[in-house]
């Protein structure tokens, strides 16, 4: 893994956003897989920003997001489809046709996550997907359990999990939905190019486990060691374990 830690998350989120936006240069018809939760929305803001300044430009790009949440709507507010409106599609020149999202309210959930697999593949692939880290060590919904899921699937939700999203709740956890869907790790280690954000120090152990402990499905974000081009973007809170 290729490591980078920068002084604070503003400045993590901001030279990632200057990397989104070379990437968007060199290929505008660049696949973007896209995260949710807190620590994404510092890049989001930032990507506003070289929005508004005319320095990114996502007219001809494509977006997948990671996960969704098994029965909300694309308009609930608890939605992840409502997260990204409010913290980016609604503030950059992303063709709403170009926006691709788990439905959390299909009538059939399995053929739901088969036709987000083929969507992925008839755009050749995701050229750059971003990952945010959960204090469990999952990505996306893929989380510790004995063995992982290869493709999109449905995945019930630690407690842990849900305590997290508890926010986009009320703060009242037992709002949060049971279950989810979620690319599963081969879709993910498939991406061409991997960016793991992770800031605050309730993270650091888990990045230390991420980075120098072994494989195990325990941790699944442990996955990211056989992928061949991930790189690992931490503020100095994030990185205190590991001695860079």
């Amino acid at each position: 893994m290729r490591i980078r830690v920068f002084r604070s998350p503003h400045d993590t989120a901001r030279a990632l956003a200057r990397g989104v936006a070379a990437a968007l240069e060199d290929n505008p018809s660049l696949v973007l897989g896209l995260p949710t939760g807190r620590t994404p929305i510092p890049l989001y803001d930032e990507l506003a920003a070289l929005c508004r300044a005319r320095v990114v430009d996502f007219s001809n790009a494509t977006t997948f997001n990671i996960d969704e949440f098994v029965g909300l709507a694309a308009t609930d507010p608890g939605s992840y489809r409502a997260f990204m409106q409010r913290h980016l599609f609604d503030r950059v020149n992303l063709p709403p046709r170009r926006i691709q999202f788990l439905n959390g309210v299909a009538r059939d959930l399995t053929a739901e996550c088969e036709r987000y697999e083929r969507a992925i593949a008839r755009t050749g692939g995701l050229d750059l997907l971003i990952l945010g880290l959960g204090a469990n060590g999952h990505i996306g919904f893929n989380e510790p359990a004995r063995a992982l899921v290869a493709r999109t699937h449905r995945t019930p939700l630690s407690e842990a999990t849900r305590r997290a999203n508890a926010a986009l709740f009320g703060n009242d956890v037992r709002r949060v939905p049971r279950q989810a869907l979620s690319m599963g790790m081969a879709t993910i280690l498939h991406a061409r190019r991997i960016v793991l954000l992770a800031t605050g120090g309730a993270k650091a152990r888990c990045v230390e486990r991420m980075v120098n402990g072994k494989l195990t499905p325990a941790l699944p974000a442990s996955f990211l060691q056989l992928h061949r081009h991930v790189e690992v973007w931490l503020d100095r809170a994030a990185a205190a374990r590991l001695g860079v």
